[in-house]
């Protein structure tokens, strides 16, 4: 489908999705940011959902401003994936060990490393640039700084909720491996600080919704922002190369036999803001739950933890801000997915998948999200389907 064009206040909203099929929720949140007076476009992806402030879904351009909570709180929140020489007749018949073996190389949930990873140690992993983004870590907000030693330790691990580490197979029987997390806690509490600094600035007490407070060009409390921003986002790249890194050893050394080679690995952030020319002007483009599509740009658009996802190449669609989704999108939240299915309806839906069928991932469960097909559908004018995934093992959190 091509978008459709909503009216909005000060700029129309142009959504990739039904928006019949949009909660009311998010429409008004959709219709809140575009009362903002420093927007210049929004963009609204097939995987839209209810968010704080701003919807999960959306990419909003704006100038000489940047609203933290279209960010998302997990700053840098994205995707890596890496095709290998393996295929499916590699795969031992049982995948309990090969599950067993990524969660003790990656620490998952709230879990840390007992000493921060040395990336010098690490096959392949170029360190250039680490020592000089550590020495940052000074510049960053004071609220935080006490948290260093405890980032150290959490860089290279996966988090809760909606991430994962993945073992797929593409409709030719290669084998892929692919994770999804962000900038972990230093990244939330770097985030909320300043949502809390934007709360309280002047130009944002008449606001329609107090979540869509922003930071203006040319201030310090911008600068201070997009500081700690741009290194948290930083951070969740590292974070994702070091667990491709420890992932990828643990797959050298299960198929010693088979010498596994791999591909150039594929990343993109689906949280975060970048600095993008429109129609002659210079705008920061934040992407909330939605990924660059640029012409020719690679991404990553997961589904479910049963159903499967997509290896995409961008059209470079002005449209979108050169834009796609994240993902499928959740079509209810956590707390009804866990009151409607059971660890028997999990277990149905993940049948052929080495993965957690406990009640500790219920809202994890394939039926709380869109349909991932329909959600590619939707957006056949922005991305090319490169390949289709299906897990054999998914690790979460």
């Amino acid at each position: 489908m091509s978008y459709v064009e909503m009216s909005g206040a000060k700029v129309p909203i142009r959504m990739w999705a039904d928006p019949a099929t949009v909660e009311e929720g998010a429409l008004q949140q959709l219709r809140n940011v575009a009362t903002l007076p420093w927007i210049k476009g929004l963009a609204v992806m097939p995987d839209v959902h209810y968010g704080k402030g701003a919807t999960v879904g959306s990419v909003i351009a704006m100038r000489g401003a940047v609203c933290p909570a279209a960010v998302g709180v997990d700053i840098g929140c994205g995707m890596s994936a890496v095709k290998t020489s393996l295929t499916a007749n590699d795969l031992p018949g049982d995948l309990s060990r090969l599950r067993s073996k990524i969660e003790q190389a990656i620490p998952v949930g709230r879990g840390m490393h007992d000493d921060p990873v040395d990336p010098g140690r690490l096959h392949g992993f170029g360190t250039a640039g680490w020592d000089d983004f550590w020495g940052r870590f000074d510049g960053i907000a004071e609220a935080v700084k006490f948290r260093q030693e405890r980032a150290g330790k959490q860089m290279g691990t996966l988090g809760s909720g909606n991430h994962f580490v993945e073992v797929c197979l593409d409709s030719t029987g290669s084998l892929w491996l692919m994770l999804h997390s962000g900038s972990r806690n230093i990244g939330k509490e770097l985030a909320e600080h300043h949502i809390g600094i934007a709360q309280k600035l002047p130009h944002n007490q008449g606001l329609v919704d107090r979540d869509l407070a922003v930071f203006i060009a040319d201030t310090p409390q911008m600068a201070a922002y997009r500081n700690d921003l741009f290194w948290a986002q930083e951070y969740a790249k590292y974070n994702r190369s070091i667990m491709m890194a420890l992932l990828k050893d643990v797959i050298r050394k299960e198929f010693k036999k088979a010498k596994p080679v791999f591909e150039q690995e594929i990343s993109c952030h689906h949280n975060y803001v970048a600095e993008e020319r429109y129609d002659g002007m210079d705008l920061l483009v934040t992407r909330k739950g939605a990924i660059r599509a640029g012409s020719g740009d690679y991404g990553i658009i997961p589904g479910s933890m049963g159903t499967g996802s997509y290896i995409v190449k961008g059209l470079g669609n002005e449209k979108s801000f050169n834009s796609a989704s994240h993902g499928a999108g959740r079509r209810m939240s956590r707390n009804a997915a866990k009151r409607r299915f059971s660890t028997k309806d999990l277990e149905e839906q993940t049948r052929g998948v080495e993965c957690r069928k406990d009640s500790g991932v219920v809202d994890e469960i394939p039926a709380a999200y869109k349909p991932i097909e329909q959600v590619i559908d939707q957006q056949r004018d922005l991305v090319q389907v490169v390949a289709k995934l299906k897990q054999v093992v998914c690790v979460k959190g």
